[in-house]
């Protein structure tokens, strides 16, 4: 038996077939990239008429002399009993149910906390606050 210099030589024939179906296997998995977009273009209305005005929805607390907070819809006044009425005859007819609640400064975070519940009870999804 007739040995070469000491060194092993390690066979890596099998090492690069694996490899090589590996790499076959990943080519035939991976999906074929779609080569465009889908772009939704803007088409002129058939509805001639002249879409309502949408405007953001502030719901407004101001300190009163009484206990009870004055309450504003957009610079509206409303009472405390009418306010959960008036949001859902609002917000019947939008797709979007977003209200923003602005108060003084002096108000307690409980009267927010109510008119956010109340904003929540007649539909409103998303209620910021404003500052």
């Amino acid at each position: 038996m007739a040995f070469s210099s000491g060194q092993a030589e390690m066979n890596v024939t099998p090492l690069i077939d694996i490899l090589l179906v590996l790499i076959i296997i990943f080519m035939i998995i991976v999906p074929v990239a779609p080569t465009g977009l889908q772009a939704d273009i803007p088409r002129e209305p058939t509805d001639k008429t002249e879409p309502s005005l949408v405007r953001t929805i502030v719901i407004q607390l101001h300190a009163s002399a009484s206990k009870e907070a004055a309450l504003s819809i957009n610079e509206e006044p409303v009472a405390w009993e009418n306010l959960r009425a008036r949001l859902i005859e609002i917000y019947k007819e939008r797709a979007e149910k977003i209200a923003f609640v602005r108060a003084d400064s002096e108000m307690s975070f409980e009267q927010v906390a109510q008119v956010i519940d109340i904003a929540h009870a007649a539909g409103v999804s998303n209620v910021g606050l404003m500052k």
